[in-house]
């Protein structure tokens, strides 16, 4: 359940907003999830699993939480594995885990997304289905799908995230090396229509982009 929060003014919530938990595809196209390979492992934590055949490491530690660094691509179990439902390399796949709120921002930066209940640092957040001092850091996650092109982008919490806190994502996803910077537009600032960021970090580098 998403609630809605505004106590800041009478504006009500966006008439265009869906919340989805997967990809809509534009009409016409279709999405191929269908994982070319899968495991056959008894304890997906120990055995050679579906990261080693994609030639990374196994991403989450016991307690579920993202042990490698930003910018490595995750691979999860799939449909194809025989493991089942409670492996340890099947997070995001389950989808969120805790209580958000789409609220209304007294700085002037619209409507925005926090935590109802606490959450501890390097737990899977959310999908994105920003701000420049984030406590999200983004990951491409491959489990059906395993085209390069398509990640499934998820967010992970970078530090504990107390309850009542907003969550925030840098949207030029600094330090982040795989195919998510492809789409980070590296034209010269003249160049670009610029969007002034609202979130009052010290860090802020005054622009989204």
């Amino acid at each position: 359940m998403i609630f809605v929060e505004n106590t800041v003014d009478l504006e009500g919530p966006p008439s265009d907003f869906y919340y989805i938990n997967e990809y809509k595809p534009t009409p016409g196209i279709s999405l191929v999830n269908e994982a070319t390979f899968g495991c056959s492992c008894t304890d997906c934590f120990l055995e050679k699993c579906c990261p080693a055949e994609a030639g990374v490491l196994l991403a989450y530690n016991k307690n579920q939480q993202i042990k490698i660094p930003p910018g490595t691509p995750i691979y999860e179990c799939n449909s194809r594995c025989q493991c089942g439902p409670d492996c340890p390399n099947r997070i995001v796949q389950k989808g969120t885990q805790y209580s958000l709120c789409i609220f209304r921002t007294s700085n002037g930066c619209g409507w925005g997304v926090k935590t109802l209940v606490k959450i501890k640092r390097m737990s899977f957040v959310m999908e994105y289905v920003g701000e420049c001092d984030p406590n999200l850091q983004v990951f491409n996650v491959f489990i059906d799908n395993l085209d390069t092109r398509l990640p499934r982008i998820a967010l992970f919490s970078t530090r504990t995230i107390n309850a009542g806190e907003e969550l925030t994502f840098d949207y030029q996803m600094k330090g982040s090396g795989d195919i998510s910077s492809d789409s980070i537009d590296y034209s010269p600032a003249k160049k670009r229509v610029r969007t002034v960021c609202k979130c009052g970090a010290v860090t802020c580098r005054g622009y989204l982009n």
